[in-house]
């Protein structure tokens, strides 16, 4: 079990579903980048963090760096974010387009540096 499925398996059941579709699609779009925790949050590391996502009180939190936020804010019209993270509402699905979007967006500026 990897350190992110690990953190998975703490949290309530009914929340699983959407953080393992989550993390199964971050990975599958960049699988040679490191699993890791970093500030208490689940982290896909490749020469620098490229995404952060954690389980919150209300929602799912999605933390892509403020550049992808800005780049993305027509996109992200109808979630709630701050200068650096997207929440996804649980009682919604998960854009997953939008979300693989983003984490190529990520993994592109991290090879432009």
């Amino acid at each position: 079990m990897t350190v992110i499925e690990d953190y998975i398996s703490t949290i309530p059941e009914d929340r699983q579903g959407k953080l393992q579709q989550l993390y199964k699609t971050i990975k599958q779009l960049i699988p040679d980048a490191t699993e890791k925790m970093s500030y208490g949050m689940p982290t896909f590391y490749l020469n620098e963090n490229l995404v952060h996502f954690a389980n919150a009180k209300h929602h799912i939190g999605f933390y892509p760096t403020p550049a992808a936020i800005e780049a993305f804010k027509q996109e992200l019209t109808e979630f709630k974010t701050s200068k650096g993270a997207i929440q996804f509402p649980l009682d919604h699905e998960l854009p997953i387009d939008l979300i693989k979007n983003i984490v190529l967006f990520r993994l592109e500026e991290n090879g432009k540096k």
